[in-house]
């Protein structure tokens, strides 16, 4: 299976997410590299270093959503969509970006279904859910139109993994 690794999908999230921001307008609050306060109170997010929050990304959003068992498309879509919206959400669209039971468990049923069907397929039906679902966020006119183009990116990043495959 080709797999995508780690390191590209946290290259991704590293130019996607910046490195220090404290958006007064951003619920997360002071946030680097995209590990935000809200959700990692204890970390010192102002200091935190590329390794750590690679750290953080591998066991906390990576392994949470069994990147490594997906094809390097669908892997980087699910990571990026647990990165920016949460692993539930994330296992949530690739559920129904593959038309099954959205529990938000990502289990055989589930990864089977994602190794089977096509990569850009999947790809493609995530990304207009995570847009949908974008229109109806309470600050999504702050950040639609960031989002949108992240968005974008993503699925011309994702589709040219699936054609190195």
């Amino acid at each position: 299976m080709n797999v995508a690794p780690l390191d590209r999908a946290f290259a991704w999230i590293l130019q996607t997410e910046g490195g220090y921001v404290n958006d007064p307008r951003d619920p997360g609050g002071e946030t680097r590299y995209g590990i935000s306060k809200r959700a990692y109170p204890a970390v010192e997010i102002s200091k935190l270093s590329p390794d750590d929050a690679k750290a953080i990304y591998r066991r906390d959003y990576w392994d949470a959503c069994r990147c490594s068992e997906l094809p390097a498309a669908v892997a980087l879509a699910v990571f990026d969509a647990a990165v920016n919206q949460g692993v539930g959400v994330a296992a949530r669209l690739l559920q129904k970006a593959l038309v099954l039971a959205e529990d938000g468990v990502l289990g055989p049923a589930t990864m089977g279904a994602a190794r089977a069907a096509r990569p850009d397929e999947i790809v493609t039906r995530m990304v207009v859910a995570r847009w949908d679902r974008y229109q109806h966020t309470a600050n999504a006119a702050t950040y639609l139109r960031g989002w949108t183009h992240r968005l974008f990116r993503l699925q011309a990043e994702c589709l040219g993994l699936q054609g190195a495959a």
